[in-house]
């Protein structure tokens, strides 16, 4: 099921979305594909160690990342290059599934505002609810039956080129505030009035898009 579909822009756009587990990469990347979309993203390196899944990534069109490494900017050029040829590029900000106890957007880091701004292109803020009972991304439980699966899409989102550290952290913010209304227009509860955030800062364990491309 899903909402806000007339607000997926033609052309290139930055997707950003709640990560909130194993299966909703590939639910997002069904989605936009069934409404004619189909978008690159950016991935961590160590997935493709993994042979299988190493060419399900690059037929689909994910940009290997070498995360908390100079050579991460290449990610960050050939995101540009899919954007300028119309693509839609998908980015995770929080690098890992959240860890909000019950699973609502934590604070993000601000690549995609960055690549927004850079661009001069929208982001499209989309919240997914459902693909978390696949495999619970803190019990870890794996449930093998079928999930309904609940994505809103909000109105794009453009960014000044000329902002300052504390406003892209700022921008980087209402896009997460932006998720979390929509999310919880899903679950039809009232979002927490304040982020999420963490303490230890981890390179991100798991989900198969990150944003540590765009670190400067």
């Amino acid at each position: 099921m899903w909402h806000g579909v007339e607000n997926l822009p033609e052309g290139g756009f930055i997707a950003v979305s709640n990560h909130i587990g194993d299966a909703d990469p590939v639910t997002l990347y069904l989605f936009l594909i069934e409404h004619g979309i189909y978008p690159s993203a950016l991935g961590k390196r160590e997935l493709f160690k993994i042979p299988i899944l190493s060419w399900m990534l690059k037929s689909i069109g994910v940009i290997p990342v070498d995360r908390n490494t100079a050579s991460a900017r290449h990610a960050l050029k050939e995101a540009k290059c899919a954007l300028s040829r119309g693509s839609c590029v998908v980015i995770y900000p929080e690098g890992t599934h959240t860890h909000h106890p019950d699973l609502w957007p934590m604070k993000g880091k601000t690549g995609a505002v960055r690549l927004a701004m850079e661009t001069g292109l929208p982001i499209v803020p989309i919240a997914q609810w459902g693909p978390q009972k696949f495999r619970h991304p803190h019990t870890k439980k794996l449930r093998m039956r079928p999930f309904d699966t609940h994505i809103a899409v909000g109105q794009p989102m453009f960014f000044s080129a000329t902002a300052s550290r504390e406003e892209t952290q700022g921008a980087t913010d209402k896009v997460r505030m932006r998720i979390s209304e929509l999310l919880g227009g899903i679950r039809d509860q009232p979002p927490p009035p304040v982020l999420f955030e963490r303490c230890d800062h981890p390179s991100g364990e798991s989900g198969v898009v990150d944003d540590d491309a765009t670190a400067s």
